[in-house]
Order: structure tokens, then C-alpha cells, then sequence
């Protein structure tokens, strides 16, 4: 295998490609969840070697639910990175985070109810730690990054992600907003749970592409006009990147490399050979 990547960036809608990679090369990779979203391209950017992988397949053609979300996390373990930044559009439930701007949330409300949030079971249990799901250290980068670039940014708010692929109703709308909720989306939960179990550090670079719904004097959410501003802001974020992978520590100083270290609950001697077997990427440093 190659050089391991430094970073891995999962692009959501409006970005489906890392422009200013080179050498680059596609991994198809199977896994025991099955295929990722789309072939992960390695290449080098900035000295250092990124990983791209698009969030919704080539041509986006996969709804938020039905995203291989523990594929794509799995895959990317399997190639050695052990940073994530994931890029998403946002609603915004706050008057202050505009249009246009981006936002590095600092905490994840999971309202979704169709998905698989977890790697375990089959005979193993592990209760993941997730009370700051996002890696404060990356997430600290990441807002330096965005912060080089000029752009107008925040960082902080707490993310609420919806099944979808539906948008909101207003009364939706305006509860997440009486729940002291910032931003609204469809796809970063259950990325950033599996990510913490696969011991990856996970950050969002969010871009605010409206209002959602709530806001009166504002036209509702559509597509054309979360595709408009996503377009304005795609300079951005890939400006965003190539400042986070120069600046970005060998080392990680964080706690995300050792989450599941006192999370696994059974026994091992009950754990059954074939999810021992499945798991191995993730749990072969602990369980022997």
C-alpha cells in the first residue's frame, strides 16, 4: 500500500472533487459493509497525501439515508487516515450564521431514525464516548484554515441532522430553533460517531446555503439555492484545505486515537470468531 493520507475529506453536496491533487489514484475498496460511496482518490496535496471521497457517489445519486456511511468510514480506517473533515451544506437556524458563511459546529443532535450508527453488535458491545463529537483539536485547525481564507466564519453551534431527503416544515423548523439548535443538515450523523469508533479524528467544515424555513422575510430552501451558494463557496473551502494540510501536525494530541479503549463492554472470550473477524481493523489492539 502507499503512504497512508494525512487527511481524508468527505465532500458533500456542491463538492465532488479535491482540485490540486496530483499523483492521484483511485481505491476501490471492499469492506465488510459493503462498497464505499464512490472509488476514495489518493493523491498528493500540499507535500502530504489526502484521501477524497464523495459523500453522495459520482453524480450524486445517493440520498442521505441511504449513504454507506459505515463503508466510507471503514474504507477510509482501512487506508491509515486518522483525520476526517467532512464538508457539508447547512441550513441555518440562527439569524447571525448567514448565507455564505461557513460554521465549524461544536456539537451533533442525531434526530434521524433509519440508519446504522454503529460498527458493533453480532456479539460485541462497545458504548462509544461522544459528548464533544467532534475533535476539538482538528476542528481548531480547521477554523484556522477557513479563517486565512478571508471568508466569514463561526466557530461553534450545535448541528441538528435530519433523515430527510426532505427539507423541513416550518414547525420543525422553528422547534429546532426553540431547542437552541444552529444549523440543520442531513448527513454528518452517523458519520461522526463512526468515525469517533473507528478512532478517527472528525470535524465539519459546514457551509450555511440558507435559512431552512423559519425565516420570514427569507424564501424558503431549495435546491437551486443551495447549489447557487454552494458554487460561490467551492473556492473556499478548497482554499480552506490546502491551508489545513500545511499546517496540519504529524502527531495527534487528541483523544480520538484511543475512543474505544474503555469502551468495549463484553467479555472477549464470548466475542464470536466471525465479528472478531469483521472488527479486526478496529479492535485488534484491544482485544488479543
Amino acid at each position: 500500500m502507499s503512504e497512508k493520507p494525512s487527511l481524508a475529506i468527505i465532500g458533500g453536496s456542491g463538492l465532488y472533487s479535491m482540485a490540486g491533487l496530483t499523483d492521484t489514484e483511485e481505491k476501490d475498496i471492499a469492506t465488510p459493509f459493503g462498497k464505499p460511496s464512490a472509488p476514495i482518490v489518493v493523491g498528493t496535496l500540499e507535500g502530504q497525501r489526502v484521501a477524497f471521497l464523495a459523500r453522495h457517489g459520482i453524480g450524486h445519486h445517493i440520498m442521505p439515508t441511504d449513504v454507506p456511511y459505515r463503508a466510507n468510514i471503514y474504507a477510509l480506517k482501512e487506508l491509515g487516515a486518522e483525520r476526517i473533515v467532512s464538508i457539508n451544506a447547512c441550513g441555518s437556524l440562527r439569524q447571525d450564521y448567514a448565507p455564505g458563511h461557513l460554521v465549524i459546529p461544536d456539537q451533533l443532535f442525531d434526530n434521524t431514525k433509519e440508519r446504522q450508527r454503529t460498527f458493533f453488535g453480532e456479539g460485541l458491545v462497545a458504548h462509544i464516548g461522544v459528548a464533544d463529537p467532534f475533535c476539538p483539536d482538528l476542528s481548531a485547525a480547521l477554523a484556522s484554515a477557513v479563517r486565512e481564507t478571508g471568508a466569514t466564519y463561526h466557530l461553534g453551534g450545535a448541528f441538528i441532522i435530519i433523515e430527510g431527503p426532505r427539507f423541513s416544515t416550518r414547525a420543525e423548523s422553528n422547534t429546532y430553533r426553540a431547542w437552541g439548535m444552529s444549523l440543520i443538515g442531513m448527513t454528518a450523523a452517523p458519520e461522526a460517531f463512526l468515525a469517533r469508533e473507528a478512532e478517527i479524528c472528525y470535524s465539519v467544515m459546514a457551509h450555511v446555503t440558507d435559512y431552512d424555513v423559519w425565516h420570514v422575510s427569507e424564501a424558503a430552501v431549495t435546491v437551486d439555492m443551495i447549489i447557487q451558494t454552494l458554487n460561490q463557496n467551492t473556492a473556499t473551502a478548497q482554499q480552506a484545505v490546502h491551508n489545513l494540510v500545511r499546517g496540519l501536525s504529524s502527531k495527534r494530541n487528541c483523544t480520538c486515537e484511543h475512543a474505544l479503549a474503555n469502551a468495549l463492554i463484553t467479555n472477549p472470550v464470548a466475542v464470536p470468531a466471525d465479528t472478531r473477524k469483521k472488527l479486526d481493523l478496529l479492535i485488534k489492539k484491544y482485544l488479543n
